[in-house]
């Protein structure tokens, strides 16, 4: 019997395009998009950011000399967080999963990324606990973000499920006994919990519990998936 459920955030929860990020700096720097993603790659500054490594004004400035940007750090933190668009699972579902089990996030994100999320989707409320992997000094699939999550959720790891859209994420997730399935749609997810038992929605919620788009704000990663 499961116990917790658990979302990833990026094209599970939050759709997200890179393009869109790599476009709002265009303007701010002499790159196309192209170079853009290129020069951010060769940095590698993303992925010690994700995991809480670099501080976000640090990784700012960093950055801004790699792309010769001419943003302030407001501008920077708009642009960076300009990916984001719409949401794929609706609040009713998000409620009702809460009321029943203990709901979960799983993310390998920023702290820039992280603080927009908050700003601008009223579903994080809904969430009991968020394990992040800046905040959690591991991404995913490394093992130790996983066991994070279990003493998080305060069940064994069969008693969890968790749901991600890259099959590496749901792999390391499966490898610590956490029963995971790769994510593919709003519907595909509703059958396998329900394969599984785990109630999707409550039955006077199901016309509002269709998948709908929030307000489109968006961040720019760059080279890691969510």
């Amino acid at each position: 019997m499961h116990k917790a459920v658990v979302f990833d955030l990026g094209k599970v929860l939050v759709p997200f395009d890179f393009k869109i990020g790599y476009r709002a700096l265009e303007g701010a720097c002499p790159y196309g998009a192209d170079e853009i993603r290129r020069r951010i790659a060769q940095t590698g500054l993303v992925a010690p950011f994700e995991t809480g490594l670099i501080e976000p004004l640090d990784f700012f400035a960093q950055l801004s000399a790699a792309l010769d940007l001419t943003l302030d750090y407001a501008g920077f933190c708009r642009a960076w967080s300009s990916i984001f668009f719409g949401q794929l699972i609706a609040d009713p579902v998000l409620e009702s999963l809460a009321s029943r089990y203990r709901l979960l996030l799983l993310s390998n994100t920023n702290a820039i990324h992280w603080q927009m999320i908050r700003e601008n989707y009223c579903m994080i409320e809904y969430f009991h606990d968020c394990v992040l992997s800046f905040e959690a000094r591991a991404m995913k699939p490394d093992p130790a973000i996983y066991r994070a999550l279990l003493a998080r959720a305060g069940c064994r790891p069969e008693e969890c499920f968790f749901t991600d859209d890259i099959a590496l994420n749901v792999e390391g997730a499966r490898r610590e006994g956490i029963d995971a399935v790769q994510f593919e749609s709003p519907a595909q997810l509703q059958r396998e919990m329900a394969s599984r038992g785990i109630a999707w929605e409550i039955e006077e919620q199901r016309e509002s519990a269709l998948p709908h788009r929030a307000n489109e704000s968006s961040p720019a990663s760059g080279v890691i998936d969510r």
